[in-house]
Formats: C-alpha cells, structure tokens, sequence
C-alpha cells in the first residue's frame, strides 16, 4: 500500500506472490494480482499532510499527529481491502506492506542523506492483525543509495532480458525511468518532475478546486513557453549523472511560481496559467523523451498517474519517435496498481531474507534487505530464508 506524491488517496493492492521453479534453472517469482481498493484522503488529514510538505516550516507535534493520522487511516484501508480482495481461498491475508507517505527525502546535490516516511505501522498492524513491513527506503540509503526508484526490483524482473533494449516509466508527482539495456544490465533513476509541477499550476489557479489537469485539458488550450521552458530545463538536477533521486523539497508549487514571476520583462506578461500548463507538461515530456533517446530504448512501458494524461502522452511519444509506447498492463500489471504491487514485491522479498534494493538504480554500495517489520496479534513466523533471488517475475491473471 502507499500514498503517493500527488496526496490524494492511498492505493492498496492486494496480491497473491509465490516461487516455482524456472525453466533454466533456479526460480521465477508468480505474481497474481487480486485487485486494487483506493481511498481518498479525509479532508482534514489531507490539509494536516499538505501542511508539513516543503517548503513549509513544521513542529514535532505536527508532526507526531500527522505520523498516528495516517497510520490509522492506512491501518482501516488495509483492514478494507483484506476483507474485499484478499484471497479467501488461500487463508486470507498475511502480510502487509506500507511504503507510507514522503514528507521528506534529503537530497544535497548527488547523494541522499536521508528520507521519512510517516503512517505509523503499529496502528496498520493494530487494525488488521498482521504483520507490518514499513520504512523500505531507509536501509538503501545508509548503503550509500538514494533508497529510490526501488520500482527497478520489480522493472528489472519483469522486462524481457532478449537483447533489446527497455525502459519502464512511472509518471508519478515525479517521473522515474528503469532502463534494461541490451546487455542486461539495469539502470534506475529520477527523470525529473511528472505531474508534480502540472498539479501545482492546476491547484493554484483553481484555488484548490482542482488538484490535477484532469485529461490534459489546460496543457491542450496552452501554448508553450520556449523562453519560460529554457529556463526551466537549465535547472542543475538534470544535470547530475544517474543513480539520482529528487521530489517536492525541489518540485513544489513556489520553485514554479520564482519562475513564473521572473518571465514577464517590461511590456511583457507572465504566462497565463493553460500557458503554463503546457509549458510544463512539455518539460517533463523533453526530460523522459530525452532518456529514452539517451539510452536508445525501442519499448517503453508507462504507469502511474500520467498515462492518463493524454497530451503529455502524446508529447512523449513525438519526441522519442522510434519508441513504442505502451502500458504496464500489456504486461498484466495494472497501471494504477503497479506501484502497490511493488511493495508488496519487496515486503515478500525481505520477509524471505532476499534484497529488494538493485545497488546500480540507487548507488548504494550493496543490496539490501529492506524495511522494519512490526509484529502482528500472533506469534511472528517468518519463511526460511531463500538462498537465492528469483531470475524473473512472471504475471498470471
């Protein structure tokens, strides 16, 4: 389960996980997904949460509130979604996986220093009686990494390993890029900004009505800003060599607004906010389409919010001609599910005693098990430790 960087709702994604035995030896790990249950933010929680966000200046007590609010709320929507989509057939639920929601991730130029995730586990383990693994991004980090995109665990497991070179991209508040390339290595880092800037345009000029330009509509009525976008894409962090990780401490509503303020010179007005809509959809679809040309991907395979997004969609895919574009659910994940599936990949990996880390997409200087693992209402039992980590993971449906 996790609640991404748009604080809108918290996805859960209930999945049945297994090993068999791989054709060439070794294992593959089966994943079954079983459905997805989405809650959205209470309102109040919600303003609690955007409140501490940067840049903002919190307390302790903000933040110790917001920590036991959302771990109440995780805990019922994980108690929700066990009795809805768990497995019957297989005894029910056995494990939860809370990624929990960013409030910060310290960055300073090319290293991670630190991250905090808030949804305290014990309230999750307190609601549903299970097992908890929490706090899957800290290990990674301590090793030297970034502690993300740990989505390249999964991306790495699943793209086909034939020669050809793929990309596996999350359109996110932030887009983050997997690259398999064609001699089976992979690689993993931050893009840039995805929705996080359009959903700041939409919900300061909606005043908050708005969170989002739902099917692209603002970007679609705008013109693009070439002298505003230059500006934008001189921004260092795109700079930096990959493995690295950013977010909203860089991509928040005022770094736009110091840029939409400083455009306008004398006789000229600042864009309109359409204007600036599609200006910054176009910065994210020149960051991504740029990766792709980079690392001469010929398949890219998309989830997260923005696939929904029809014009940064299709601005993607006229600056990276020669890719196909395509959806993870050509690959049986959900699009919207994929990221929940994630976790729940890495809690299985660590309460095996497997790395759910992949040390050349974050940094770090090993892999790592990740996560803390906060006891249920029963005696806690794990699995033997596996010897080995699957070669590759395979959907069924």
């Amino acid at each position: 389960m996790l609640s991404g960087t748009s604080c809108d709702a918290v996805d859960v994604a209930a999945v049945r996980l297994w090993f068999e035995p791989a054709a060439d030896g070794g294992e593959e790990l089966v994943l079954r997904p079983l459905g997805l249950h989405s809650e959205p933010f209470p309102g109040e929680l919600r303003r609690e949460l955007l409140a501490v966000l940067p840049p903002a200046r919190v307390d302790l007590a903000a933040v110790c509130r917001l920590d036991t609010g959302l771990g109440r709320f995780f805990g019922g929507a994980a108690a929700r979604a066990a009795a809805v989509h768990a497995d019957a057939a297989d005894g029910g639920a056995r494990l939860v996986v809370s990624h929990g929601q960013t409030v910060y991730h310290w960055v300073e130029g090319p290293r991670a220093l630190g991250t905090l995730q808030l949804g305290a586990p014990a309230y999750i383990a307190e609601a549903t009686g299970l097992p908890v693994v929490s706090d899957l991004r800290s290990r990674d980090i301590a090793r030297g990494g970034h502690g993300a995109p740990l989505a390249a665990m999964l991306d790495g497991l699943l793209l086909p390993d034939d020669g050809t070179p793929r990309g596996a991209l999350n359109l996110g508040g932030i887009a983050n890029l997997t690259v398999r390339d064609g001699a089976g290595h992979t690689l993993a880092w931050d893009v840039g900004p995805a929705n996080a800037l359009i959903d700041a345009v939409a919900t300061e000029d909606s005043g908050g009505a708005e969170r989002m330009d739902t099917g692209g509509r603002r970007a679609a009525r705008g013109t693009v800003d070439r002298a505003l976008l230059d500006r934008l894409l001189d921004e260092p962090y795109y700079a930096l060599p990959a493995p690295k990780s950013t977010g909203k401490e860089l991509f928040h509503a005022g770094y736009l607004r110091r840029f939409r303020e400083g455009t306008g010179g004398p006789g000229t007005a600042a864009p309109g906010s359409d204007d600036l809509a599609a200006t910054v959809t176009e910065l994210t679809a020149e960051l991504v389409a740029g990766a792709c040309r980079d690392h001469a991907l010929t398949e890219v395979v998309a989830s997260g919010g923005g696939v929904r997004n029809p014009v940064l969609m299709a601005r993607i895919a006229a600056l990276a001609p020669g890719v196909r574009f395509t959806t993870s659910e050509e690959y049986g994940l959900p699009s919207q599910a994929k990221e929940g599936c994630l976790f729940a990949l890495l809690g299985f990996l660590s309460v095996h005693g497997l790395p759910g880390s992949v040390p050349s997409a974050t940094g770090a200087s090993s892999a790592a098990v990740l996560g803390s693992l906060t006891p249920g209402d029963r005696p806690l039992r794990l699995p033997d430790p596996r010897a080995a980590g699957p070669r590759r993971l395979r959907v069924v449906r």
